[in-house]
């Protein structure tokens, strides 16, 4: 298969990026990117060949599946508040290091960070709040926020023993740290978790996967997280089902729901595993989308 000319790097070459929503500022800071090896059980009842196509229409690289991961930071008055923690420099893929350097570059100090949102505990997502060796607190004094269905799914007792043989290793490093930390605040979805800043449910990727709904002014900026993870391959096919979809029909259906509200609604939306800086706009394309990213000038 020949390789479509790449429209979209790969990696940035600043390793942040600032944008408003109303009065909030919004800073997109790059964590590092997962090439992962192609494997034909990422997509159920994919190929390959099909999602090495969906890629380079894409304009992205068919040598692997690229699988970038951005935090992201709101300035919401004087207050910091970081929506998920990164990959632990290091502790989810050897070359995902960056996000302490990127933020301190962006002008965030790590200790402003009082608030942190959660969307779920997948280790891209999580790892960062925890020490490599130790799993020493990266943010003791930090709010932590997320679903009460996510913490207790993962903390429940007996959940370790439940899980697939693959997610059990850090299924029980979860267990055995986050119960631990006093700083947990469990929210129901709906629940405004920062000024202008709405937890909503979008179950199916993890069993409490949420999305924050920005809101400031006229403008509004949903960060989806998970919802559509790899846009290159879930926009033009939204019924694929990931392997990293705990349920994957409920995951199918979420994604349609909170693209389309997206859409309707005419605002901007970023995601975890989009293209740095993470941010794009979604179209609808029959019973599919078309996505278009933010390309860092």
């Amino acid at each position: 298969m020949g390789e479509a000319r790449a429209e979209t790097p790969l990696e940035p070459t600043v390793g942040f990026y600032k944008y408003k929503v109303g009065s909030i500022e919004v800073t997109a800071v790059y964590d590092g990117i997962w090439r992962k090896p192609h494997d034909p059980s990422f997509i159920k009842d994919v190929s390959v060949d099909e999602t090495k196509a969906a890629l380079a229409k894409a304009g992205l690289t068919t040598e692997f599946m690229p699988i970038p991961l951005t935090v992201i930071v709101l300035k919401i008055g004087d207050n910091h508040i970081m929506i998920d923690a990164g990959s632990g420099v290091g502790q989810w893929q050897a070359n995902a290091t960056h996000l302490p350097a990127n933020m301190k570059a962006a002008g965030i100090d790590r200790s402003q960070i009082k608030t942190i949102l959660i969307s779920h505990f997948h280790p891209d997502h999580v790892w960062g709040l925890m020490e490599k060796g130790t799993n020493n607190a990266v943010f003791p004094d930090a709010e932590l926020v997320t679903n009460s269905v996510e913490y207790k799914f993962w903390t429940e007792p007996g959940r370790v023993e439940k899980l697939p043989e693959g997610r059990r290793q850090a299924g029980k490093r979860i267990a055995d740290v986050f119960p631990t930390w006093k700083n947990w605040k469990l929210v129901e979805t709906g629940a405004e978790v920062a000024p202008g800043v709405q937890i909503l449910d979008a179950y199916g990727h993890t069993p409490g996967h949420s999305v924050f709904l920005v809101t400031s002014g006229k403008d509004q900026l949903m960060v989806s997280n998970d919802t559509m993870y790899v846009p290159a391959l879930l926009a033009p096919h939204p019924d694929w089902q990931g392997a990293y979809d705990q349920d994957g029909p409920l995951a199918i259906t979420t994604r349609r729901r909170i693209i389309d509200r997206a859409i309707s609604d005419k605002m901007a939306i970023c995601g975890a595993h989009f293209p740095f800086p993470g941010a794009g706009a979604f179209a609808k394309d029959g019973n599919a989308y078309t996505f278009s990213p933010v390309i860092q000038s």
